[in-house]
């Protein structure tokens, strides 16, 4: 087996591996992941994509990349081919990826979130000194008989989605993930300057499929900006649906104010056509896997979130 860096490998050698990747994201995912290998495919004809490429016998077998924000590292893909002994394939491109970021001096911080289509991860990620958090992703069938939103009755205005909530929108991500295992895991979350980007991320750019304003909702008092709750919803595929981001407010957590959001949400989904919304959670995260179990999801994967901190 060859290690080559991926900015010497063609688009065309990589392009099975990605049609490959696609077709499992697809299948079992119902997540449209062309726009995503659109994306890796420009970067690999710039050259301009850092990772690695596993070759056997000339065939390229498995893929990884990383891509560099300020201080930290993120490992955006990790894939290899089910045809070939996929656990020692995917330990060498990470021993060999971790090794070229590990080098750089200002990289304080690797952070990985890895859909287990590259094989099993967790060995060679411990080894390597993350800390390791599983994660679900979870499915709702939105065609089966429906549990209508429960009314507001504690004087909040439940309002859909407009830019104008940009700010108190990251504001309230940053206040109700403080101290939450999924600020260990997604440092973005951890300030307001952090929360802010992954909200254009979600809903000016397509990172997380194309934002559905109308089925993104905000909870907050009548008479002022500042939010108690919101849920935010992208489209992944035709009639699949994505929740990309659900919180309350520390303080009324507790309340039934998650379940309103996710409900009205999938109500407003089925209105536009929709038939399927899906999620991902911490499985640490009890509380929020139980309201997502009672409310009809279910898992159809499990997948590995890691993190290294210098």
């Amino acid at each position: 087996m060859n290690i080559v860096d991926l900015r010497q490998t063609t688009v065309r050698q990589i392009e099975p591996l990605l049609l490959e990747e696609a077709r499992h994201w697809r299948e079992d995912l119902h997540w449209d992941y062309r726009s995503a290998t659109d994306l890796i495919k420009r970067f690999l004809e710039a050259h301009a994509l850092s990772g690695c490429v596993a070759f056997e016998h000339g065939i390229a077998v498995g893929y990884a990349f990383y891509v560099l924000e300020d201080h930290k590292g993120l490992i955006g893909d990790l894939f290899v081919s089910p045809s070939y002994d996929q656990e020692p394939i995917g330990r060498r491109l990470l021993d060999e990826m971790l090794f070229s970021m590990r080098a750089l001096p200002q990289l304080q911080r690797i952070e990985a979130q890895l859909m287990p289509f590259g094989g099993p991860v967790e060995d060679a990620l411990r080894d390597q000194g993350f800390r390791l958090h599983t994660r679900q992703f979870m499915l709702f069938d939105l065609l089966k008989k429906a549990e209508g939103a429960p009314s507001i009755n504690s004087g909040m205005r439940l309002d859909r989605w407009n830019d104008r909530y940009m700010e108190s929108c990251a504001k309230l991500i940053y206040l109700a993930y403080a101290n939450h295992v999924d600020g260990d895991i997604n440092d973005q979350y951890r300030s307001r300057h952090g929360a802010l980007k992954f909200l254009k991320n979600i809903i000016l750019l397509p990172g997380c499929g194309q934002f559905v304003p109308n089925a993104s909702f905000v909870l907050r008092h009548p008479g002022g900006e500042d939010l108690v709750g919101a849920v935010l919803t992208s489209e992944v595929s035709p009639g699949v649906g994505h929740t990309t981001q659900i919180c309350v407010m520390p303080g009324f957590q507790g309340h039934g104010l998650g379940r309103l959001l996710m409900l009205t949400a999938a109500e407003a989904l089925r209105a536009l056509k929709f038939k399927e919304l899906t999620l991902t959670v911490t499985s640490e995260n009890r509380t929020a896997v139980h309201l997502y179990e009672r409310l009809g999801f279910s898992t159809v994967k499990s997948f590995t979130a890691g993190v290294w901190p210098r």
